[in-house]
């Protein structure tokens, strides 16, 4: 896994899932950023070639100003180029069922896990969807 972009409001949780991430033989790259815009900001970079594309988008869903589901919906407004290939997974505490329906209903969505991450969910990831 070359790159993977951790998206939460929360500085503690970006800071504990990168740690989980950069430990796992498998994965390299890990960007952190805080919102969704500063998301959508970071994938613009990669479109103007100044930062690595992301594999993987592990994405919380409740954050202010723009939620994950508001980030969604501009994922899916930008070039084909950009967002080829990308996974995205949803990484939330909540038990909310209705998060869980829409998450597999929206087709930019791979999979919907729980926080925190954990190396064998980054392994569970990686055999699921790579």
């Amino acid at each position: 896994m070359n790159c993977v972009l951790l998206i939460d409001d929360d500085k503690a949780t970006n800071f504990f899932n990168e740690r989980v991430v950069t430990k796992h033989k498998d994965f390299y790259q890990v960007n952190t950023v805080q919102s969704g815009m500063a998301a959508l900001d970071y994938l613009n970079a990669v479109e103007n070639n100044t930062a690595t594309k992301p594999d993987l988008i592990f994405l919380d869903i409740n954050m202010p100003a723009m939620n994950g589901w508001e980030f969604l919906t501009e994922f899916s407004k930008l070039d084909q180029k950009v967002t080829a290939g990308i996974k995205v997974i949803l990484l939330s505490t909540s038990s909310n069922p209705d998060d869980v329906r829409a998450s597999a209903k929206n087709h930019s969505v791979d999979d919907f896990i729980n926080k925190p991450l954990s190396m064998n969910l980054l392994d569970d990831v990686l055999k699921n969807h790579f």
